[in-house]
């Protein structure tokens, strides 16, 4: 990426300068990365903000950073101090990610604050300005975020399990031994 520090500089349209990161875990969800996009299109219209960069994750687990191009860009262009944007718009607090240890997606947010990048949530009902009460419902939404994912995997668990007990088989392509 090049070295940007347009940070301090003001947009000729007076409009904040933001970057939007978007997610999605597989093709067929409802929260796709486009459905995201106008909906941050949208915030950062009625709050007077132009989106300058995007960083994405399509069909990329939340569940940890593995292959998830687009946060580790964003998070490393961040800590580097080169950005041309002032705040990361994000859909909602599960975008950063579904993860386990729910101290992982506020670190994300916490590494981007502490360089000075603030976020803003477009879907969630409440401004992220740092109050007692929000830094409470971030942490319910986070841990609420993990549970889905650990719900959703034993459900799909026990449906394979299932499948499998009435004699379908699952998994790849059939190994056949000679």
């Amino acid at each position: 990426m090049g070295a940007w520090r347009t940070r301090s500089k003001p947009r000729p349209d007076g409009a904040l300068a933001v970057a939007q990161y978007v997610r999605m875990s597989t093709d067929h969800q409802r929260y796709s990365t486009e459905n995201q996009r106008d909906a941050i299109q949208q915030y950062a219209l009625q709050h007077g903000m132009a989106i300058v960069r995007t960083y994405a994750d399509e069909g990329k687990s939340g569940l940890n950073l593995e292959h998830r191009e687009g946060l580790k860009q964003l998070i490393r262009d961040v800590e580097s101090g080169e950005t041309d944007f002032e705040a990361v718009l994000v859909y909602d607090i599960s975008r950063w990610g579904r993860f386990q240890d729910a101290d992982e997606s506020a670190y994300y947010e916490y590494v981007c604050r502490r360089a000075g990048i603030r976020v803003h949530y477009c879907a969630e009902p409440f401004e992220n300005d740092g109050s007692p009460m929000t830094v409470v419902i971030k942490s319910v939404k986070r841990v609420m975020a993990a549970e889905y994912s650990r719900e959703l995997s034993t459900k799909v668990f026990m449906g394979q399990c299932r499948l499998i007990e009435l004699g379908f088989r699952q998994g790849g392509p059939r190994c056949i031994r000679k």
